[in-house]
């Protein structure tokens, strides 16, 4: 049997059935209207965007196609195999989990939810045998879990590499609620990348085997599995990059431990119900480890008693091109000390044409810098400073839902003032206003 015609024959089967059914275009779709979002977002809190939606769902595409072929043959070297039902239950579980937090489209929820069901419907082996109940038990049951827990592994190796890469670029500064009542500044990490994956059909399928002894078998066809891959942290207390390269090692610990246990679960099939457990269970436990660091640091972006700190820098303006960074303080602007927001504009329209610049940096040196002004130019060099400690609007720390993602609900939160399901601020009546307590941030925040 010549092995490498049949795989390249299969490899293309496997991505015209890739784009005729609907999981991938599921998953675009659910990108582009986060970014939307995302953008309405930005542009409510900081009248400016950082992100348009269109090239960073086209960006965030390309770069899962990538992944995802690097991912494929991974898997395909390991043997993981999957069958066509087991591909509608993975997504139809994912899609589920997806109706109670966004975050819950991880497919290591799903895949570690099927391996708890698989494990329950051991213990009624002469239940559901006929009708569509029946022809979804037996996918269940006939599913290789420890081989799908090897794929999640795999994915979140993925995960990691594209959230230390592009995690930084893709934080969107925010105006959060402090433990105390102030306002301070943060910053959302989070994004998704859609993977077309290709992954083996189980052996005894009608199919050759392959020409070399995967660690989990498998066989020789191929199908595809169209996944979506994400992240989201929320921080007050460290800089995007650093959260970001954080994120990347805890990600990349959980991969190696799931791994481990899948390839155990393999060799000894009791421990299955195990790495299931340890799937869900892990995942969970890095997002509270996550917030309770968060509210043991102290928050960064806060104006210092003199200048003003830096929260984001648009692209492309005269601040980037001087080299100013988010969490820099602005000491001086044509020689005005500045104590408040509105100093930076006054001092800027000293000299319509030209402005010099004392900075000082993350490690405290100061630095000069001068440059001319020219017609277009934000209006403040394209600085968005940290915001006022009583400013009186601020974005939800609740984690996203689909429902707000579809109904593009941007979370903006006034004091004294409730949003409407657009964002936009509607007044309410004194009695009828909420007011978030230092208790109620650290609940909400916990659930980021």
């Amino acid at each position: 049997m010549n092995v490498l015609p049949e795989l390249l024959t299969s490899w293309g089967t496997a991505v015209l059935h890739l784009l005729i059914q609907p999981y991938y275009y599921i998953a675009i779709l659910f990108i582009a209207l986060y970014y939307r979002r995302q953008v309405a977002l930005e542009r409510k809190l900081i009248h400016v965007k950082l992100h348009s939606w269109g090239p960073e769902t086209w960006r965030t595409v390309w770069t899962g196609g990538l992944m995802g072929l690097v991912v494929s043959l991974a898997a395909v070297a390991l043997g993981v195999s999957v069958t066509y039902m087991a591909v509608a239950c993975i997504w139809v579980v994912s899609l589920i989990l997806m109706l109670f937090r966004v975050r819950y489209l991880c497919f290591a929820y799903a895949i570690g939810a099927l391996g708890i069901v698989q494990f329950v419907l051991s213990f009624f082996p002469g239940t559901l045998q006929s009708g569509a109940a029946g022809t979804v038990a037996g996918a269940v049951r006939e599913m290789d879990i420890p081989a799908l827990l090897a794929l999640a592994a795999l994915l979140h190796v993925a995960e990691a590499l594209l959230a230390r890469w592009q995690g930084t670029r893709l934080a969107t500064p925010l105006f959060l609620a402090g433990k105390r009542g102030k306002v301070v500044g943060g910053y959302q990490l989070q994004a998704f990348w859609p993977l077309p994956l290709f992954v083996l059909i189980p052996a005894g399928s009608g199919i050759g085997e392959l020409p070399w002894h995967p660690l989990l078998g498998g066989g020789l066809g191929l199908v595809s599995l169209p996944v979506i891959i994400g992240f989201s942290e929320m921080t007050q207390g460290m800089l995007p990059g650093r959260k970001a390269a954080r994120t990347f090692g805890r990600l990349l610990i959980y991969s190696a431990v799931l791994l481990g246990l899948s390839l155990l679960a393999d060799l000894w099939s009791p421990l299955t119900v195990v790495a299931a457990l340890a799937a869900i269970l892990l995942h969970e436990g890095l997002s509270w480890y996550s917030a309770l660091e968060e509210r043991s640091l102290s928050p960064i972006f806060v104006h210092p008693p003199a200048g003003r700190k830096v929260l984001a820098v648009l692209q492309g303006s005269p601040a980037q091109e001087l080299g100013i960074l988010p969490g820099e303080i602005l000491l001086k602007v044509n020689g005005v000390l500045l104590t408040s927001a509105a100093q930076l504009h006054e001092a800027l329209r000293m000299n319509p044409a030209f402005c010099k610049l004392e900075v000082q940096n993350r490690e405290g040196e100061s630095k000069y810098l001068q440059r001319a002004i020219y017609a277009g130019d934000h209006h403040q060099l394209g600085i968005i400073l940290v915001p006022d400690p009583d400013g009186g609007i601020t974005a939800e720390t609740k984690p996203s839902s689909i429902f707000s993602i579809i109904g593009m609900r941007t979370g903006i939160r006034q004091r004294g003032v409730q949003g409407d399901r657009l964002g936009r601020a509607k007044k309410t009546p004194p009695a009828e206003a909420k007011q978030t307590s230092p208790a109620e941030a650290k609940q909400e925040s916990a659930g980021v």
